[in-house]
């Protein structure tokens, strides 16, 4: 992975493929007993929209085979909003005009116990760019913190080292979340400006440098809408087998963002529809039978609703894109993003009880950490 572009995630050999497969290699890849990176572009190809039942149908019957009937919910907490970071489709880019705040101890504490009642017992830690207000020892604490209160902890901040990578796993951290963005190097320059962030390859190699650390989970993925999304789901898809195969050991998982409104009026150039998303989930599951596929609240009631149990395996609930939230009578506002889907833990499960699945908060002991 020392290359400028590692060879594992460059889509280019594979974007000839999608335009010229057949109906006979779609129908294959669906029941292909181990599909290969050929299956999944096939099932990605325009022409694949055709066998979108199809596909769902087999992404159900191997989501409910090798995940039952369940979906693992969590929240995220933001910690900070202090971010150095040029990011044009982020609410708290540096150059937005936003009110910068971080938790203190007392604030995170409360916000534990907003949680904690809402009967949740995973908890997604997210920071802006590594910055003297938010810096390494300041989210190490936090993930103490949590770790006092929480069976799983994982964290979504800036790039860091393998060393403190090992840090946070003494502190409690069972996952780390880092998304690329796009794979594209020339359109991921001209999103990223400043910061940490905007060094491509030093971000590629994060979920390697976490799991060379021995962290327990890594999520992957990409912010749909920012660079042809065919592409950069292959990408996707080569990054995570290539992890897989490295860290046989450790679990990845894969979430699909799409870009949502927020205070940049920040307008995606390649907008994905509900049909295409649907089918990337279905894709990856068919393709990746074994991996954790991730669903957020940026996402609306009723697409959610369709894609529980059909290759998504884990969704959050009731998130707060503020510094904090939960604690508070109501969300403040002044989010990164707004999120689609704001149904309470309750509403949320109810609608999954209606499609026979069960919402589990939580599924494993902190025993089990290794």
């Amino acid at each position: 992975m020392n290359s400028k572009y590692p060879e594992h995630v460059d889509p280019t050999p594979w974007l000839g493929l999608a335009a010229d497969v057949t109906d006979a290699q779609v129908r294959a890849a669906i029941y292909a007993d181990s599909p290969s990176t050929r299956d999944f572009v096939a099932l990605l190809s325009p022409i694949a929209t055709r066998y979108l039942e199809a596909m769902a149908q087999r992404a159900r019957s191997i989501t409910a085979h090798r995940f039952g009937r369940v979906i693992s919910i969590y929240a995220p907490l933001y910690l900070s909003n202090h971010c150095s970071g040029g990011c044009e489709y982020c609410g708290f880019a540096s150059e937005v005009t936003v009110e910068r705040t971080r938790l203190d101890p007392d604030q995170l504490q409360a916000e534990f116990k907003a949680l904690k009642t809402m009967g949740l017992d995973e908890v997604l830690l997210l920071t802006g760019d590594r910055l003297p207000e938010a810096d390494f020892s300041y989210v190490s604490e936090c993930v103490s913190m949590a770790s006092d209160n929480f069976h799983s902890v994982v964290v979504e901040a800036f790039p860091m080292t393998t060393d403190e990578y090992r840090e946070l796993i003494r502190a409690g951290c069972t996952g780390v979340t880092v998304y690329q963005e796009t794979y594209n190097p020339v359109t991921y320059k001209k999103l990223h400006s400043g910061g940490s962030k905007a060094n491509y390859e030093h971000r590629l190699q994060t979920p390697g440098r976490a799991l060379e650390a021995g962290i327990r989970t890594v999520g992957v993925g990409v912010l749909l809408g920012l660079h042809d999304p065919i592409a950069d789901l292959i990408s996707l898809f080569q990054h995570t087998v290539s992890l897989r195969g490295e860290f046989w050991k450790s679990g990845v998982s894969v979430s699909f963002p799409r870009v949502r409104p927020q205070r940049h009026d920040y307008v995606a150039p390649h907008p994905v529809s509900d049909t295409l998303l649907a089918q990337a989930i279905c894709a990856f599951r068919i393709a990746l039978p074994d991996v954790p596929l991730v669903l957020s609240t940026r996402e609306s009631p009723s697409f959610r609703d369709s894609m529980a149990g059909i290759g998504i395996s884990k969704m959050s609930a009731a998130s707060r894109t503020t510094v904090g939230g939960y604690a508070a009578a109501t969300d403040p506002g002044n989010g990164q993003f707004e999120t689609s889907d704001r149904r309470d833990i309750e509403a949320f499960s109810c609608a999954l009880a209606k499609k026979g699945l069960s919402p589990v908060l939580k599924d494993w002991e902190a025993v089990y950490r290794g």
